[in-house]
């Protein structure tokens, strides 16, 4: 399952993650980024990166967050 950016990267965006992925999944979705998830291959390298834990794998994410999945793959052209 590939990993899905949250609401804490809103208004941060560091770029700790982009510099981190292996296979440049993660791109700059205007108010957060979003990794796009027919390229993502689930290494996990973004997560611990991340300074605002807002990267999970999208099975694991948060309740309240969940609406980001669809969210990340809208900005990834997929819905």
């Amino acid at each position: 399952m590939p990993h899905v950016i949250v609401e804490p990267c809103i208004g941060t965006k560091d770029k700790s993650c982009v510099e981190v992925c292996p296979v440049e999944c993660i791109y700059d979705g205007g108010d957060q980024f979003y990794i796009h998830p027919d390229e993502c291959i689930d290494c996990g390298a973004c997560v611990p990166a991340c300074p605002v834990s807002a990267i999970y794998p999208e099975e694991d994410v948060p309740e309240q967050w969940r609406d980001y999945i669809a969210k990340n793959r809208r900005l990834s052209g997929l819905e």
